[in-house]
């Protein structure tokens, strides 16, 4: 079941030229903070979601494992950035009688929420958080990216070396 997410990246032809401009460290550098304040608005989006199904009369609260994290393993292989968010603790409860039941304690339901069973309907929240507001995350990312770049240009030419 993988749903898949279209978009169209548009007006960024500044930022395009810009990146003609510096050095690799420096589109690195920069390309991670902007991506990381992406992610961290789509897991803000998914926190808000997850607090509307989160059952008020339980410690565990689904919201409190949402997190963003830098994806080292991309990176690696490929050389690209790239931040996952998700739910933490996985999906399964390892030990006997799960006696965590703290605000941040396991909550492995969260797929059935997101993905449904056969006796109960979807209600996801990752979903639509990502796919409503990617727009917003892509202009975030954008305008974030560009003033990296102008803080790194400007700081290399105060220093008479290439950005």
């Amino acid at each position: 079941m993988a749903d898949g997410v279209e978009f169209s990246l548009t007006g960024v032809d500044e930022l395009v030229a810009t990146l003609r401009e510096v050095t690799h460290e420096t589109k690195r550098k920069g390309g991670r903070t902007a991506l990381r304040k992406a992610a961290q608005l789509i897991r803000d989006k998914a926190k808000q979601r997850a607090a509307q199904l989160d059952d008020a009369k339980t410690g565990r609260q689904i919201a409190a494992n949402i997190a963003e994290r830098w994806n080292g393993r991309l990176y690696k292989q490929t050389g690209d950035l790239g931040f996952r968010v998700g739910v933490l603790h996985g999906s399964v409860i390892r030990e006997r009688g799960n006696p965590d039941q703290g605000t941040n304690g396991p909550t492995p339901h969260w797929r059935l929420l997101e993905f449904g069973t056969e006796k109960m309907r979807a209600q996801p929240f990752m979903r639509p958080a990502l796919e409503n507001n990617i727009g917003e995350a892509i202009n975030v990312f954008a305008t974030e990216y560009e003033k990296a770049l102008a803080r790194a240009i400007k700081r290399a030419n105060r220093q008479g070396r290439r950005a």
